[in-house]
């Protein structure tokens, strides 16, 4: 156990730094929008640009992991974010979107990239605690947005804060080299690169019927967790009179949820809920608390603010580990790379779908708070197919 601690270690700060790029405009998303001259209400296509590319990188870490190594791979990972975010700084629509569009080529192919190392080094019976600890660099890179950009973004300016990030990738990449060696000791060099194998991760999530549920789960879940991360700084701004700093910082409160809820969910399931049961539980913590979220008020005490959202992130921040750690095991032996890649590749779409629908109903009614409780619908429906496909199991045992 003591070895799959250290790859612990080196995957959750690369998964954090990852994360952290992808939230950073976000973070600050009013000012960037006032800057460029567009509505913040576009930052929804922003996360959809970034998930696009994550989707293609996904699909082509399992061969590029095979042949170059997860660290590798890894490293590879945190350049194109810092890319992104400095070719951002331009200003420009077509700039942004296209940073983007690297920032998503970046962040896809590090989970699948972790997985491979974790499920290599990780006893059967930890692999939902130690998965979700590594998953918690997700909310832990949000915090660090929500908390640090900010504040940044008052100090050295919107483009100030991407050189900043950009430059914590770049070091993150370097603090990395030395366990290169190592870590990739099973690489490949002679795997060839087929463009017409992209598809084959997908496939095998689509033809087992276990890996099917939890890529169609994640497909739903992840349309909250992204709508709660990209929309909550404009919510809390534009409905809730907060300021940008004291908004970041809700965000961060959120993010903390998700890398508590992330741990305590991992232990619940392998102390004998399981992982169905736990996503199951997981789903109804959504429905409850997007609804609680949508009829937030102006004037609301801050703590009561500040609980709803710390529950709704550990919630719809904290069922990616076990889901990541169920799908491990459910892949055929020596393919958990690919189908992680797979159902990731689900996931992600639900992020790129999930966030401009948010936006446009939230335009069509004039409030975000319809986004928020629209998310409600098809976390119900989750629930439902979990808690039916666990009574089929009982029923066929």
């Amino acid at each position: 156990m003591k070895g799959a601690w250290s790859v612990l270690g080196v995957t959750l700060a690369i998964q954090a730094m990852v994360a952290m790029a992808l939230l950073t405009l976000p973070a600050m998303a009013p000012a960037v929008a006032q800057a460029v001259g567009i509505s913040a209400v576009y930052i929804g296509i922003y996360v959809a640009v970034v998930y696009s590319g994550a989707i293609v990188a996904s699909l082509a870490a399992g061969p590029a992991v095979a042949r170059f190594g997860a660290i590798r791979v890894s490293q590879a990972g945190l350049l194109l974010c810092a890319a992104g975010l400095v070719l951002s700084m331009a200003g420009t629509p077509a700039a942004i979107a296209t940073g983007a569009f690297l920032i998503g080529v970046g962040y896809g192919p590090v989970t699948p990239a972790s997985s491979h190392l974790l499920a290599l080094s990780t006893p059967p019976e930890r692999m939902s605690l130690v998965f979700s600890i590594k998953q918690t660099g997700v909310p832990l890179g949000g915090a660090l947005a929500g908390a640090i950009v900010p504040g940044l973004q008052h100090l050295v300016g919107w483009q100030g804060a991407l050189v900043a990030v950009a430059a914590a990738c770049l070091a993150c990449a370097a603090v990395a080299q030395p366990l290169r060696a190592a870590l990739d000791a099973d690489r490949d060099p002679a795997r060839p690169m087929v463009l017409g194998h992209l598809g084959r991760p997908i496939s095998l999530a689509l033809s087992h019927p276990g890996l099917r549920l939890l890529a169609g789960c994640s497909f739903v879940f992840s349309i909250a967790q992204l709508s709660l991360t990209t929309y909550l700084v404009t919510y809390l701004t534009d409905t809730l009179s907060y300021g940008l700093v004291a908004a970041g910082l809700a965000l961060s409160v959120s993010q903390f949820g998700g890398i508590g809820g992330r741990v305590f969910w991992g232990w619940v399931s392998d102390r004998g809920l399981g992982a169905r049961r736990t996503l199951a539980l997981l789903a109804a913590l959504m429905v409850v608390l997007s609804a609680a979220t949508a009829l937030l008020e102006p004037g609301m005490p801050d703590l009561l603010v500040l609980a709803i959202l710390l529950l709704f992130g550990a919630s719809a921040i904290g069922w990616n580990g076990v889901y990541l750690a169920e799908v491990a095991r459910q892949a055929p032996p020596g393919q958990a790379g690919l189908a992680t890649g797979g159902t990731l590749s689900i996931t992600f779409l639900g992020v790129v779908l999930g966030p401009p629908l948010f936006g446009a109903l939230s335009g069509l009614f004039g409030s975000y708070r319809a986004g928020f409780a629209a998310l409600a619908l098809p976390t119900a429906l989750c629930l439902a197919a979990l808690l039916r496909t666990r009574r089929d199991v009982q029923a066929g045992a």
